[in-house]
């Protein structure tokens, strides 16, 4: 389906080059032209052409109006085969559902990204809301930073003091006024947080709201996971919450263990 050069080029060359394309979509930029992809990465715009040619013959990538390209439904499908979607997300569902039903606020469920402790993020691949709950940021998909989300300091309380010193080398980003950026402060943060068994963000991510979450023990073949509440800060309760979430990481835990729903 390439050319000459496209067929010589390492296998290795072709496959960097796709995932430049594939991860010029975002969420705030879902649809791109050919030109915009090609001036994102680099690529000569012919070769943008030829290579979207073949992103969109695999599914990986499609066509839509105005001569634009998005993700393609393959790409969604083969995502759906990840231990996230099949073991951890569908095992979750019903423990999510019911922590839903206890508490009638948002349910987040993220997993520690963390290709070095330096570039880690939570990466959010559960969540239920319901029509009085209140709006956050968080989606399936999503990610955000480990030190303003009430999942991502659950995450944290499970890292050691080698990562932890090397996740704290990077200076912490401010979300809003209330975010923690002192690491000194985001360590006796998490040290309440080890105490009692749960971690809690207030407006650190989005003004007004309250993070309840708590990790789940150590699964084989799966990453650090964290579940969690989003409330709004004038109806929260923490000490309501905070054994609901713990309980419910616990029996998500068992859960997947055993894996059984």
């Amino acid at each position: 389906m390439g050319t000459e050069a496209d067929e010589a080029e390492p296998a290795e060359g072709v496959l960097s080059r796709a995932m430049r394309v594939l991860s010029c979509f975002t969420e705030e930029e879902p649809v791109l032209s050919a030109a915009q992809l090609a001036a994102l990465t680099g690529t000569p715009t012919s070769t943008m052409h030829r290579l979207l040619a073949q992103l969109v013959g695999h599914g990986l990538v499609m066509r839509v109006p105005g001569h634009a390209y998005t993700i393609g439904a393959r790409l969604w499908e083969l995502g759906e085969l990840s231990p996230l979607s099949l073991r951890l997300r569908e095992t979750a569902l019903p423990h999510m559902m019911r922590l839903y039903e206890a508490t009638g606020e948002n349910v987040h469920l993220a997993v520690l990204d963390a290709p070095t402790p330096e570039t880690a993020t939570a990466l959010f691949v559960g969540r239920l809301t319901g029509q009085g709950s209140i709006p956050t940021l968080g989606r399936m998909g999503g990610r955000h930073p480990l030190h303003t989300t009430g999942v991502g300091k659950a995450l944290l309380m499970t890292r050691d003091e080698a990562w932890l010193a090397r996740f704290l080398s990077v200076p912490l980003e401010r979300e809003t006024t209330h975010s923690i950026t002192s690491r000194d402060e985001l360590r006796g943060d998490l040290d309440r947080a080890r105490a009692r068994g749960y971690a809690t963000t207030r407006e650190e991510m989005t003004l007004g709201n309250l993070s309840v979450a708590a990790p789940l023990g150590r699964v084989d073949g799966l990453p650090p996971a964290a579940v969690g509440v989003v409330a709004h800060l004038s109806r929260a309760d923490e000490r309501h919450l905070g054994p609901l979430v713990v309980q419910t990481a616990k029996d998500l835990t068992k859960a997947l263990r055993a894996g059984t729903v």
